[in-house]
């Protein structure tokens, strides 16, 4: 019943248009007579139908959609017919209704077959094209919507597909030209070719005459210290350039900002809307030069109040060196932690040990040069120095026990505590061994005991001593080894001047070569060899200078005496005036040996102990071969 409904209605309005069309054409025919013949009745009627040609364009009206096509009365005795493609949006509906009337290009006319082909979008297209003939001719613009990206530029839909070069999209080349897709602009157009399809625009041409415009309205205005507000317009490591209206300004690196600044990025985006001030202007070179910072009081007018010296501040690393830290106290203002500042007792060979970029740290100033625009600040002063209370509690000659740290060639180090190393000096490890690398009795970690030798806070040194720890065995030798005493030992080194002796552990005796033998001996090492053992008489003994000189002809000396002594003794009366001048000439030399100890025992020693004394010194000159 509807559709029915519907279909009358239509039928309805359609004869009623069909009347219309009639009385219209009534109306534009001569009045007939009733005399006419039929050929003239004939051209009558051909001439009340309208002539049309492909390519026109002229209004018709929707009688009726189909399934495949729009029926459209266009003053014709046959309706138009139009794609239903044409009136189909993206989704699939179809947009158009009974009676709608719009404009519609002719896109065939066959009058013997009496078929019309109509468009309705290339009639839009043949208005669009007038259009664009009538800007153009009158240097108007035009918006559009670019479409999409293509070789060389964009596709741009100004009802007509146009081609918009990057060259002309904008003053300065794109970086991103996707950002300018679907986005509406106003448009010039530099030329068109009907027959191609060819339009070219333009955007930047609208672009320069406003800028142009903008220009001469800023140049009346601008002046050194004016504040502005400008558009960042580029970003480079040295600044940033701001437009101003039409005149571009360069805001300096060092004017952005009172703090430090790594690179401009860091702080603006292209775009990015900034009020900045005036610092210089040429007018005929139209620079002009900008500042940020100089829009807020200089902060180091004030440093001197905030940060006083021997204050303690808070601020953040901001960069290291290889000589110390800058620590951001406030923005513009900047102090410097030297390595030398960093700890007490550890040496800080780079700031990265103690501190890291982005820490917050407390400090306390040491130093302040508003005019120099520099602050000395420390770390170790937020705490203790060690050093000061040290010798309190270890004075010297206390026994300590630590771990070794490090080992060099010199000596130890021992782990004290607070980061305080203790340093064991290689003449301080032994009293009587020759140690060449400390590495040979001690390894790293071995934890020994140790006595406080010395402590130097000015220098921040703290001497050790192991040897110390027990007594010096060249104290009491004198006591061992009296002058005059037998006693024996191993050959540890021969030289040409004499023969080294081991009496006990690191406690060596010296038989110079005139000390050996009363005969004259060149070369001890023609009689003895190392690791023999001998016998010896004490000489000397010099506890200061660790030595004890030793004589093997002196013991011979001696049993030669005995021997006559004992033989003197035991003779019988002489029965003989020969043996009685015998027997008196041996004891008158028993005797004589007696005297001469008696006397010349002292000045023997003191020969002696030169000898040892200038052996010594020959050793040291040719390296001591013992070694």
């Amino acid at each position: 019943m509807t559709n029915t409904a519907e279909t009358n209605e239509n039928k309805e309005t359609m004869n009623e248009q069909l009347e219309g069309q009639v009385e219209e054409q009534a109306k534009a025919m001569p009045e007939l007579t009733g005399e006419e013949s039929m050929e003239e009745l004939l051209d009558y009627y051909e001439s009340s139908i309208k002539k049309f040609e492909e390519g026109q364009v002229i209004t018709g009206t929707v009688i009726s959609v189909g399934r495949d096509n729009v029926l459209v009365d266009v003053g014709y005795k046959s309706e138009g017919l139009i794609s239903i493609q044409e009136f189909m949006d993206d989704e699939g509906n179809v947009n158009v209704n009974l009676n709608d009337q719009f404009e519609v290009m002719i896109e065939v006319w066959d009058e013997e077959e009496e078929t019309v082909l109509l468009s309705r979008e290339k009639a839009k297209q043949v208005k669009i094209w007038d259009q664009i003939k009538d800007i153009y001719d009158d240097d108007g613009t035009m918006e559009g919507v670019i479409t999409s990206r293509v070789k060389g530029g964009f596709s741009v839909d100004i009802g007509l597909q146009a081609f918009l070069p990057g060259s002309q999209a904008d003053l300065r080349p794109i970086r991103n030209m996707d950002e300018m897709v679907n986005k509406t602009y106003t448009f010039k157009i530099l030329k068109y070719n009907k027959k191609r399809n060819n339009i070219v625009l333009s955007r930047r041409v609208l672009l320069e005459a406003e800028r142009d415009n903008l220009r001469s309205q800023t140049l009346e205005t601008i002046e050194d210290g004016k504040v502005m507000e400008g558009i960042v317009k580029n970003i480079t490591e040295y600044g940033v350039f701001v437009d101003l209206g039409g005149v571009d300004g360069l805001l300096h690196i060092t004017d952005i900002s009172w703090g430090r600044v790594k690179h401009p990025s860091e702080l603006f985006g292209i775009g990015d809307k900034i009020t900045v001030k005036i610092l210089s202007f040429d007018l005929e070179k139209e620079r002009v030069s900008l500042g940020m910072k100089q829009l807020t009081p200089d902060p180091w007018t004030t440093a001197a109040e905030k940060y006083a010296v021997e204050s303690k501040v808070t601020g953040k690393v901001v960069s290291l060196t290889d000589y110390g830290a800058f620590i951001e106290l406030e923005e513009g203002v900047e102090g410097l932690i030297h390595v030398s500042e960093m700890s007490w007792t550890r040496k800080i060979r780079h700031p990265s040990q103690m501190v890291s970029v982005g820490e917050e740290i407390s400090a306390v100033v040491l130093d302040l040069k508003p005019e120099n625009r520099r602050i000395s600040l420390g770390i170790k002063q937020t705490v203790d120095n060690p050093w000061e209370v040290i010798s309190q509690k270890y004075p010297v000659g206390t026994v300590i026990e630590g771990k070794i740290k490090n080992i060099t060639e010199f000596g130890l180090f021992i782990g004290i505590d607070d980061d305080i190393d203790g340093l064991v000096h290689i003449s301080d490890i032994s009293w009587t061994k020759r140690i060449k690398h400390p590495s040979e009795i001690y390894k790293k970690n071995d934890v020994i005991q140790a006595v406080v030798l010395d402590i130097d806070k000015a220098n921040e040194r703290f001497s050790l001593g192991i040897k110390q720890t027990q007594p010096d065995p060249w104290e009491s030798v004198a006591q061992r080894y009296e002058v005059g005493k037998e006693i024996s030992g191993v050959i540890t080194n021969l030289t040409d001047f004499g023969i080294f002796v081991e009496l006990e552990e690191g406690i060596e005796g010296l038989v110079h070569v005139s000390e050996i033998s009363k005969e004259n001996i060149n070369s001890p090492k023609e009689h003895f060899k190392i690791s023999d053992t001998i016998t010896a008489k004490v000489m000397n003994i010099n506890s200061d200078e660790r030595r004890i000189g030793l004589s093997i002809k002196r013991l011979e000396e001696d049993d030669d005496s005995k021997y006559l002594e004992e033989f003197a003794k035991n003779m019988k009366p002489a029965s003989s005036a020969f043996g009685e001048l015998l027997r008196n000439n041996i004891q008158e030399q028993v005797e004589a040996n007696k005297s001469k100890e008696d006397e010349t025992g002292q000045t023997d020693d003191e020969a002696g102990s030169q000898d040892v004394s200038d052996s010594d010194q020959a050793s040291e000159e040719e390296g001591t071969d013992k070694e």
